[in-house]
C-alpha cells in the first residue's frame, strides 16, 4: 500500500496521497503559495493519488473528499495553523543532521527522564529543552521521553488528545524544532524516545471519519471511539498506524516509541497488528543500522508483551511495571492506599522487585476478579519502573507531586528504592531535585461544549476518591502555568541536596557490576517482619556484592549483614547528616563484618558494598 501524506522526490515533485475506500472522487487543493485545484486518482486499494511538479517545502494544502469541505490531510507531517488549518509539505531531507556517529545505548544501561514539552520551559518549545541537556547529562540522566508531540488543538495539552499522527505540535516549534532537540540529545550522548498514542484520537480537529472508517462500534474506550484494527476496511488502518513507527524513526530520528494503553488497542486479525509493526520495525533496523526501541504502557499484567511474536508475544522491548509504582508509593504514601487499595504490605514490593507483576492471577479488589500472570524469569531490562510519572502526579486532584505529600527522608528512600531495582528506572521531570510545584492536566479546546464536558468529566472522576476541594479548571491557563518546574530552585537548600542524593545514586548505578546485572537471579530480597526489606544483588560473576537496607517504618531497625563476604564497606547511608537527616551516621559503621547487624534509621537506606570496586 502507498505511503499517505505528502512526500517530495529528489527530483522535486510531491506525491499526495489519501486513503478514503468509500470515497467516489478527492480533490487536492493547494493555498498556498498559490491556489490551485488537482484532481485525484483512485487505486485498487482506495488511495487517492496525485504528483504534482515543482513543490517546496512549505506548501499548504487541504483534500476535499466527494467535492465536499476542505479538510487537512490525517497524514499530515505539520499543521501551522492548527488542527484546522491546512496542511503543510514537509520535505524532511533539508534538514541537515549532525548525528552521523550516533551509536545508541543499551537498553538496560537507560536512565529516562520524562519530559512534557509545554511545561518543561518557560518558552514551551523543543529548543528550550536544549540548554538543559547538559545538566541532566551531569547526573547521570542519558534518556529523555517527551511526552506526546503529534498536533493537538490549541497550545495547552498533555498531548494525548493530538489528531495527527504524523505532525508535530506546531506551538512547540515544529518538524524543525524536534529535529533540533533530537540532534542535540544524539550529540551529547543521550537517547531520545517519543510517546505515541495509536488507542483512540482525540475529539476535536478529528476529521478521520470524513475519509474512512478509522473506527470501530466493536469495542469501547475511555477516551472516545476504538480504532479499527480488524474490522471491514481495517487494512489501511492498520497500514497508516503501522508505518508511523517508522516515520520518527526515519524522518526524525528517534530512538524508539513509548505506546501508550496497549491494553484499549483490538486486534482480532491473523496476524496481529504488533507483529505488523515488528516486521517494519526490523526492516527499518536493517536498513539504518540503528535499534529502535519499543516501550509498552499496558494494564494485562501479561509476560506475552515483550515476548517474541514467533512465541505468541507483542515483541516489545519492554513494558511500564505499574505494581512497582503502587507498592512502593503506598509504603512511603500510607494514606494513598484509598488510590491503590489492593496494595500496602512490604511482601508486595518484595515481589515486585523479584518478579514484576504484583498481581500475578491473585484475586484483586479494585477489579473484583482475579489479574494478572506471572512474570517470575523475565529479565529485568524488560521493565520500566518509575516513582512518578504524568498520570501519578497529574490525575491526582492537587496535581502534588511526591515531594508535596511527603517528607525529604522519604523521597530520599524512593529514589533509592527505584535506583537500586534491576529495572530500567524513570524520572518525572523535576523529580531529580524534589520539585514541589504541582502538575496539572490541563487543555486549550476551542470547542465550549467539550471544554465543558471535559471539565464535567474530571470532576466525576475526582467523585470516587472523596476530594475535599474543586479540581482546578483544565482550560484556564493559569492551570497550565502552575505545572511549569521552576528550575532555578534545583542548587537551592534542600532542592540541591536532593539532587545530589540522586546523583549519587546514579553514579552508584552506573559504576557497580551488581547494579548493572538485570538478571534477577543476581537478586535476593527478603522481607523485615518491622516493615524494611534486604536487597542482595550481584554481579554475573558473583565477585561482586550490594547490600541494600530499606526501612520503612518509623523506627530504627536492625538488618543482618549477608554472609556472602567477609567484610563490608558502607557506599551510601541517607540518614548521614550530609544529606539532611540531622544524624552524624556515626551509629552505623563505615566497615562492618559477615552476620553482624546494621542500625538503621526510620526512612532510611543504607548501601553497603564487598570490595573496592563498587
Amino acid at each position: 500500500m502507498k505511503k499517505q501524506g505528502a512526500h517530495i522526490s529528489k527530483e522535486g515533485a510531491c506525491t499526495f496521497s489519501v486513503w478514503a475506500p468509500e470515497k467516489d472522487g478527492m480533490l487536492l487543493h493547494i493555498v498556498h503559495p498559490s491556489d490551485k485545484e488537482y484532481n485525484m486518482i483512485k487505486d485498487d486499494e482506495g488511495i487517492f493519488s496525485v504528483t504534482v511538479q515543482n513543490v517546496r517545502n512549505g506548501c499548504r494544502y487541504f483534500f476535499r473528499p466527494d467535492g465536499e469541505n476542505d479538510l487537512p490531510d490525517p497524514a499530515s507531517h505539520y499543521q501551522p495553523e492548527g488542527v484546522h488549518g491546512p496542511s503543510q509539505v514537509v520535505d524532511h531531507s533539508e534538514y541537515i543532521w549532525n548525528d552521523d556517529n550516533r551509536k545508541g545505548i543499551p537498553f538496560k544501561d537507560l536512565i529516562i527522564y520524562e519530559i512534557h514539552t509545554g511545561t518543561f520551559t518557560p518558552d514551551g518549545t523543543f529548543e528550550a529543552i536544549i540548554p538543559r541537556l547538559d545538566d541532566l547529562k551531569s547526573i547521570g540522566i542519558n534518556a529523555i521521553e517527551l511526552m506526546p508531540v503529534s498536533q493537538f488543538p490549541g497550545s495547552r495539552n498533555w498531548g494525548y488528545d493530538g489528531v495527527f499522527p504524523y505532525a508535530v505540535q506546531n506551538s512547540y516549534g515544529g518538524p524543525p524544532g524536534l529535529k533540533k532537540l533530537v540532534d542535540a540529545c544524539h550529540c551529547r550522548g543521550m537517547v531520545i524516545f517519543l510517546d505515541v498514542v495509536y488507542n483512540h484520537l482525540g475529539p476535536e480537529g478529528n476529521y478521520f471519519g470524513a475519509y474512512a472508517p478509522y473506527f470501530t462500534g466493536k469495542y469501547r474506550v475511555p477516551w472516545g471511539d476504538a480504532v479499527n484494527f480488524d474490522e471491514a476496511w481495517s487494512e489501511g488502518v492498520r497500514e497508516y498506524f503501522s508505518e508511523n513507527p517508522v516515520h520518527w524513526a526515519e524522518n526524525y530520528h528517534m530512538d524508539g516509541i513509548r505506546i501508550d494503553a496497549i491494553h484499549m488497542m483490538f486486534d482480532d486479525s491473523a496476524i496481529h497488528f504488533w507483529e505488523l509493526v515488528n516486521q517494519k520495525v526490523e526492516i527499518t533496523e536493517q536498513v539504518h543500522g540503528h535499534k529502535f526501541y519499543r516501550i509498552a504502557e499496558c494494564d494485562y499484567n501479561s509476560p506475552k508483551i515483550t515476548k517474541t511474536p514467533e512465541t505468541g508475544g507483542y515483541g516489545f522491548d519492554a513494558q511500564w511495571l505499574d505494581d512497582f509504582h503502587h507498592a512502593l508509593y503506598v509504603l512511603i504514601h500510607p494514606e494513598g492506599q484509598d488510590r491503590y487499595e489492593d496494595f500496602g504490605r512490604v511482601e508486595q514490593l518484595a515481589k515486585a522487585y523479584k518478579d514484576g507483576f504484583v498481581h500475578s492471577g491473585e484475586f484483586v479488589r479494585f477489579r473484583k476478579r482475579r489479574h494478572g500472570a506471572s512474570s517470575a524469569g523475565i529479565p529485568g531490562e524488560r521493565f520500566v519502573v518509575f516513582n512518578q510519572n504524568h498520570d501519578q502526579i497529574g490525575n491526582r486532584v492537587r496535581g502534588e507531586r511526591l515531594s508535596a505529600l511527603v517528607g525529604d527522608d522519604r523521597q530520599k528512600l524512593a529514589t533509592a528504592a527505584l535506583l537500586l531495582s534491576p529495572y530500567i528506572p524513570m524520572l518525572f521531570m523535576g523529580e531529580e531535585y524534589g520539585e514541589d510545584n504541582p502538575f496539572y492536566y490541563f487543555i486549550s479546546h476551542t470547542d465550549k461544549d467539550l471544554v465543558m464536558s471535559v471539565r464535567e468529566g474530571r470532576k466525576k472522576e475526582f467523585e470516587n476518591y472523596k476530594w475535599d476541594t474543586e479540581p482546578p479548571d483544565v482550560q484556564d491557563v493559569s492551570t497550565y502555568n502552575d505545572s511549569k518546574p521552576d528550575w532555578s530552585k534545583r542548587n537551592k537548600g534542600k532542592y540541591a541536596l536532593m539532587l545530589e542524593w540522586t546523583s549519587e545514586l546514579i553514579k552508584l548505578r552506573k559504576n557497580s557490576t551488581a547494579l548493572g546485572n538485570t538478571d534477577k537471579n543476581g537478586l535476593f530480597v527478603y522481607v523485615e517482619k518491622t516493615g524494611g526489606l534486604t536487597l542482595l544483588r550481584w554481579s554475573r560473576d558473583e565477585k561482586v556484592y550490594l547490600a541494600c537496607f530499606l526501612n520503612f517504618s518509623e523506627k530504627n531497625m536492625f538488618f543482618n549483614i549477608p554472609s556472602h563476604s567477609s567484610s563490608w564497606k558502607r557506599l551510601l547511608y541517607s540518614g548521614e547528616g550530609r544529606w539532611g537527616s540531622g544524624n552524624d551516621g556515626n551509629h552505623i559503621p563505615e566497615r562492618i563484618n559477615a552476620n553482624d547487624k546494621v542500625e538503621v534509621m526510620p526512612w532510611s537506606v543504607a548501601v553497603y558494598g564487598n570490595n573496592e570496586k563498587n
